[in-house]
């Protein structure tokens, strides 16, 4: 066989070409805030801002897919990031009692988080211009935090103790916000369908959507997180599996609850934190749990780095569905509303002043959003997907753009 001539053996191809570029993205991120501060950077913004500046800059870059054309491979790879965040910020937690340390993050999930979806919604639907589906779908997507960009607000690893309040009520909220926003997704989806009639739908989705669906993902967290505790550290005895095995077998049971969650219609992600909670309470001060904790944040943080790189490359196309009305609901639901809804559902709770006004304003949106929009457009052509990708992608990277560049000073703060 003739050997190719140099022109072909050199000629670029685009695929490797992206990949180099995600690696330089990556490392630059990561690499040059070194330079101008001793904390640990904040990657999440400079990962899409890099990202955009690769679509502009680099010539030959293939774009990527656009999420809504093609939301299947964006939906696998964040529901993935989002089931490791969830496990491991459940794994996180060395101590849940006393029980009274859990009312702030109550009030945020049950107070808190229904205002920002019903504020989300409302001016979705009177300022963006959009159908009651796709504002409530707006309000379920944009509402809940992140488990996956809110590191730097959260718990330390496993077994490091010191779990400031805050940062306790920010891990919490985090780890189960993200299910419970998943009822108020099946509603967007309900009413795209069957028009703003609650007569025609309300019952079912009390019954099914919330009741059932929450329950069986807290029965199946806290069931295989028993039975995982078991497999690790408890059967058989003399040659318990957690003195040898690597992260690997913990994760594919994280995969095994979650995926059998999902088949008996219960919340994947519900069961998941609840399976990390349940897991670490199981000889609680084993170094496993640790491995195992840093076993998922590699996993969590190399997947992140690529779906934000992915994000920026991607983004300059979703925002030319963008309009100012857009641009100031995202400002107003990360400048007021969530620290509005926050503020108020705090009111009357243990944190201090200063404590309370982090945990308002630290609600910080990114791979959950991208997610669950995913979800809902594999499920359902809506009217407004457009608007709903360049809201959501501006979110993103103004909520990563303000928590992730004043985090480190709010950290301090909490500490004085």
């Amino acid at each position: 066989m003739a050997l190719m001539d140099h022109a072909e053996f050199f000629g670029l191809a685009s695929y490797h070409l992206m990949l180099a570029a995600m690696g330089v993205v990556i490392i630059l991120a990561h690499w040059s805030p070194r330079f101008f501060s001793t904390r640990e950077p904040a990657a999440a913004p400079l990962l899409i801002l890099l990202g955009m500046a690769a679509y502009w800059l680099v010539p030959g870059l293939p774009q990527l897919p656009d999420p809504r054309a093609h939301p299947k491979p964006w939906e696998v790879v964040s529901e993935l990031t989002v089931i490791i965040a969830l496990f491991a910020a459940g794994l996180r937690l060395d101590s849940l009692r006393p029980w009274k340390k859990w009312s702030p993050t109550v009030r945020l999930l049950l107070i808190g988080m229904p205002l920002t979806i019903l504020a989300v919604a409302v001016l979705g639907w009177g300022l963006g211009g959009m159908t009651a589906a796709g504002a409530i779908l707006l309000g379920a997507v944009l509402a809940p935090t992140d488990p996956v960009l809110a590191g730097d607000v959260q718990v330390g690893p496993p077994m490091e103790g010191n779990e400031h309040p805050v940062r306790f009520t920010l891990t919490t909220e985090a780890a189960l916000n993200d299910g419970l926003a998943f009822p108020f997704v099946y509603l967007g989806l309900i009413v795209a369908v069957q028009g703003l009639n609650p007569q025609a739908w309300l019952a079912d989705w009390l019954i099914i959507d919330v009741a059932y669906r929450i329950s069986t993902g807290v029965v199946m967290g806290a069931c295989g997180g028993w039975a995982l505790g078991q497999v690790l550290f408890r059967f058989p005895r003399s040659a318990v599996l957690a003195d040898t095995a690597s992260g690997v077998v913990a994760v594919a049971g994280v995969l095994l609850c979650y995926g059998s969650t999902e088949l008996v219609e219960g919340y994947g992600f519900i069961a998941v934190a609840v399976m990390g909670l349940t897991l670490r309470r199981i000889e609680n001060e084993h170094r496993f749990h640790r491995r195992l904790h840093d076993f998922c944040e590699t996993i969590e943080h190399a997947l992140t780095a690529l779906l934000l790189v992915a994000l920026g490359n991607v983004l300059p196309v979703l925002l030319e569905d963008l309009t100012w009305a857009h641009l100031l609901l995202a400002l107003l639901l990360i400048g007021v509303i969530r620290p509005l809804a926050g503020w108020l559902s705090l009111a009357g709770s243990q944190l201090r002043k200063r404590d309370r006004f982090v945990v308002s304003v630290f609600g910080v949106r990114g791979i959950g959003s991208i997610y669950y929009l995913c979800y809902a457009g594999a499920h359902l052509e809506f009217v407004n997907e457009p608007e709903l990708w360049a809201l959501i992608g501006l979110t993103i990277l103004l909520s990563t753009m303000l928590h992730g560049f004043t985090v480190g000073r709010a950290m301090d703060a909490i500490a004085k």
